[in-house]
């Protein structure tokens, strides 16, 4: 499987540090993310009893008539080392910081989802990335057609 990445986070946030987590997922669900049918734009994580949380990721249904009627943006268990978790909580607990889910992918067979601490950037940081990656697009072209 091909990961799917969440290319609002890279563009919203400067990415400080990365973890890679499991998911707690029902069996319907692993078939939807394997046929890509997940949304992780506007989804966050949250932290609460030291526990980590996926928040408001879309996992559309696989097969609608044989699913549940629930809706697909419920909270889905990250499961991380214990030192992973308090690294988190601490960066948590930093004003200005956002845990955002980063890509989803498989490994060894199992899905893992990778998280990002990010710290929003600035609207003329989202210039500069903007100016930069059109001179990145224009220098590829010129590369290409020589």
């Amino acid at each position: 499987m091909e990961p799917i990445k969440n290319k609002k986070a890279f563009f919203d946030y400067e990415i400080v540090d990365k973890f890679e987590a499991g998911l707690v997922l029902h069996g319907y669900e692993v078939k939807s993310i394997r046929a890509k049918k997940i949304q992780l734009k506007g989804g966050f994580v949250s932290v609460k009893n030291n526990e980590v949380w996926l928040e408001n990721v879309q996992i559309s249904p696989y097969q609608p008539a044989n699913q549940p009627q629930d809706n697909g943006k419920r909270k889905r268990k990250l499961l991380l080392n214990r030192r992973e978790i308090d690294k988190i909580i601490s960066f948590s607990d930093n004003p200005g910081i956002s845990i955002v889910p980063l890509k989803i992918f498989t490994s060894h067979g199992k899905i893992k989802l990778q998280i990002g601490i990010g710290r929003g950037k600035k609207k003329h940081d989202k210039r500069e990335t903007i100016k930069k990656r059109e001179m990145d697009r224009d220098l590829q072209q010129r590369f290409k057609t020589r």
